[in-house]
């Protein structure tokens, strides 16, 4: 009760009841970084800064192109494919052998991961966008080998990663569009996140590999190789990577068409698939709409329609369609995460549960295969994989960290566990800076965080049949301090947790047994 009261009359002190409490922070909260349609939002740039979206709607308000007046739709992402004759082609056109190819300027990935993040359950995130699309090269490469996208700049990357260091909600670094660079900047990148993740301890970065788009029995070891020397040795326990990449089923035939085949040349189209020595006279017709401003037809009407009257071309748009839904596993893993955690826990492996939205992957590892993946005595860098299993589909067959050779760190939900527990933990504490230095200060933090892991050991973050199994709590004078800590105005606490490990090899031992008479 105040001490100042001097008019007569009833007053009431309300006293706390309860003590204070720790709120648990947030664990699927990613941050993307890369190239999109467009940053601006009513007028106001949003470039080089980490804006905060809730849907796939606010996606679009921010970073794609509108419509323009008179126009049915926009064209958001339009990546250049160029079919080229080739003896050891993939794709039979008018009988004979053709090769795709793509200007690799013309690829980027950060649209559709989103799009993937969406759709395996993703809620809140940061987006930050380094610039919009550049220019083509002007050549082409064939889409089996490693399309480096000059585009795609290292310091743009890595400026669009320091932005991140103010933003300490974020408890994932992705960034799809780093396997659009050289093997060496690639590596410097992954450096440069492990290195920021472990000096903040909030995040973990989420890698992919370069060569997990079109890996092959003799490619992929080098992929697996070219990564592991690359991604360094420090902050290992803050990385985790996914091999290969994903076949989705995000874009559809009607957001490709004629623009996206030759540069935008139709006639080079038509050449192959309206050939002049044997003409189709409905696709002579649809060509000429294409170059006539007054038609009738809109692009989408005209593109349907080449679908509807030629399969070559129709061969065409499903070749090229490969190549745009192949996307990094990082994004529908940041979904996979997000969905588990919001469902079961952070402690539960995000594993042995498939990808929404993928239809197959590009490479079909085998026991053997996986082996080279999982476990390094040397490097002790895991990798994870995605598996194809008969009669299931595909399947996230690993959940581990980079450091792998690590009883402590080598599981990761172990670490982003620990990552929730000690931030969450870090933030409660917080309350009591400038409390007296004194017992009851200490009652209240050990009672405060002994409730918290109550009640996580309680959902099954902690293993132990007793509280007292699970976790332990030491502050205090002659326990966790001395006699200068207190003169400094400093509070110890310990905290241990028994976090729980996982069955991830299960050992069946059968033998037979000779009938025995009754």
């Amino acid at each position: 009760m105040s001490t100042t009261i001097k008019t007569p009359g009833k007053y009431i002190d309300d006293l706390s009841a309860f003590s204070k409490s720790v709120v648990p922070v947030a664990t699927a909260i990613p941050a993307f970084i890369g190239y999109t349609p467009r940053a601006e939002h009513k007028g106001v740039s949003c470039s080089n800064q980490p804006v905060k979206i809730t849907s796939l709607d606010d996606f679009e308000s921010f970073f794609l192109l509108e419509k323009q007046p008179g126009k049915s739709s926009v064209q958001q992402y339009s990546p250049q494919f160029y079919f080229e004759k080739s003896r050891n082609g993939t794709l039979t056109i008018n009988g004979e052998a053709y090769q795709i190819k793509a200007d690799p300027n013309s690829i980027y990935y950060l649209y559709n991961a989103i799009k993937l993040f969406y759709q395996n359950g993703g809620g809140t995130a940061y987006v930050v966008s380094i610039g919009g699309y550049g220019g083509l090269s002007g050549s082409a490469i064939d889409v089996t080998e490693h399309q480096v996208n000059t585009n795609v700049e290292l310091s743009e990357l890595q400026a669009g990663l320091a932005t991140l260091k103010s933003t300490e909600d974020v408890t994932m670094y992705v960034c799809p569009e780093a396997t659009l660079l050289s093997v060496n900047e690639n590596g410097t990148l992954m450096e440069s996140m492990l290195l920021q993740a472990s000096n903040m301890q909030t995040a973990i970065c989420i890698f992919d590999l370069i060569g997990g788009k079109n890996p092959t029995q003799t490619k992929y070891q080098q992929s697996v190789d070219q990564f592991k020397s690359k991604v360094g040795n420090e902050g290992l326990d803050y990385g985790t990577a996914y091999f290969p990449f994903v076949n989705t089923t995000l874009t559809s035939s009607y957001e490709l068409d004629y623009t996206n085949f030759f540069g935008g040349d139709t006639a080079k189209l038509e050449v192959i698939v309206n050939p002049s020595d044997t003409p189709n006279n409905a696709l002579t017709q649809l060509f000429k709409d294409i170059t006539n401003p007054t038609t009738r037809l809109s692009p989408i009407q005209i593109n349907n329609a080449l679908i509807n009257v030629s399969p070559d071309y129709k061969l065409m748009v499903k070749a090229a369609l490969n190549e745009v839904n192949t996307l990094p596993a990082s994004s529908g893993m940041a979904g996979v995460m997000a969905t588990i955690d919001n469902t079961e826990g952070v402690w539960k492996a995000p594993a042995n549960t498939s990808m929404v939205g993928v239809a197959k992957i590009p490479f079909e590892l085998t026991d053997e295969e996986q082996n080279y993946l999982n476990v390094d005595a040397v490097s002790g860098k895991s990798i994870n994989a995605l598996r194809l299993f008969n009669g299931v589909g595909v399947m996230i067959w690993g959940a581990r960290t980079l450091d792998g050779n690590s009883n402590d760190w080598k599981y990761l939900w172990v670490r982003r566990t620990m990552t929730f527990i000690e931030q969450s933990l870090k933030v409660a504490t917080k309350s009591y800076i400038f409390e007296p230095n004194e017992a009851n200060t200490w009652r209240s933090v050990k009672s405060m965080l002994e409730s918290f892991l109550t009640s996580i050991w309680k959902e099954g973050a902690l293993q132990g049949s007793k509280a007292a199994d699970a976790f332990e709590v030491s502050i205090g004078l002659g326990s966790t301090m001395t006699a200068d800590d207190i003169l400094n105005g400093i509070i110890r606490v310990s905290v241990k947790v028994a976090v729980t490990h996982p069955a991830e090899f299960i050992m069946t031992t059968f033998e037979q047994e000779q009938a025995k008479s009754s």
